[in-house]
């Protein structure tokens, strides 16, 4: 791998931690890590937003947070009040969680809604990305998840939260991008854990990669 190769690869990566015992010093070093190795971001709670802003000021890696994580289920104005808090403490990207059941239940109307929200009180320049929770969804709901994330103005679609019952697949990732086309993002999330895995999403068609194990992949890489 050369070094744009490389480096494009680095500034692939969401550096995550979303655990819910995540201590302020492990964000500390999340944030450290990032910045020493050139993550796009860090993916953390909100909790943690203006503390990572403070901690990540005058580096180029970006403060990005989850809305209605993890199961999607709350109020659409609920996630745009959390969305604009979020915004205010630092967040430059935004990964919210689709409303998996009003999904799966037809209600597309709603479901859009959902997401335009969110879309809504975003910032300009800021960033927001769907999560889409693909393990529980069929093919077409996948799809037709993709498409409304389109409709309401998404930057990405993303295939997992990493607390339901898998993960991204490659197979994911290539209808994700095949329904939304080149020009809408798509991250990988859940169980990317070495870089083998990372460039089988990128291949497939993930344009970001949500990982904790950015720094393993990245020493991966510099072998």
């Amino acid at each position: 791998m050369n070094e744009a190769e490389f480096e494009e690869l680095v500034a692939r990566i969401d550096h995550t931690v979303l655990k819910p015992d995540a201590t302020e010093s492990e964000i500390d070093n999340l944030c450290d890590e990032a910045a020493e190795y050139g993550f796009a971001s860090v993916c953390v709670n909100p909790v943690f937003v203006e503390r990572c802003r403070r901690r990540l000021e005058g580096s180029a890696v970006k403060t990005c947070t989850v809305i209605g994580f993890p199961l999607g289920a709350t109020l659409p104005d609920v996630k745009a009040l959390e969305a604009r808090r979020a915004q205010d403490a630092g967040a430059e990207e935004l990964d919210m969680v689709i409303a998996v059941g009003l999904l799966k239940s037809g209600r597309h109307d709603l479901v859009q809604a959902d997401i335009e929200a969110v879309v809504a009180v975003r910032d300009a320049g800021h960033v927001v990305k769907v999560i889409i929770e693909t393990c529980l969804l069929t093919d077409d709901e996948k799809r037709a998840a993709c498409r409304l994330s389109v409709a309401a103005g998404a930057d990405y679609v993303k295939t997992s939260t990493g607390f339901s019952a898998g993960g991204a697949t490659v197979a994911d990732v290539a209808l994700m991008r095949e329904e939304v086309g080149p020009t809408i993002g798509v991250k990988a999330s859940g169980g990317v854990k070495d870089l083998e895995t990372m460039q089988r999403m990128v291949e497939a068609g993930a344009t970001r990669i949500g990982a904790s194990a950015g720094v393993r992949i990245v020493k991966e890489a510099s072998a």
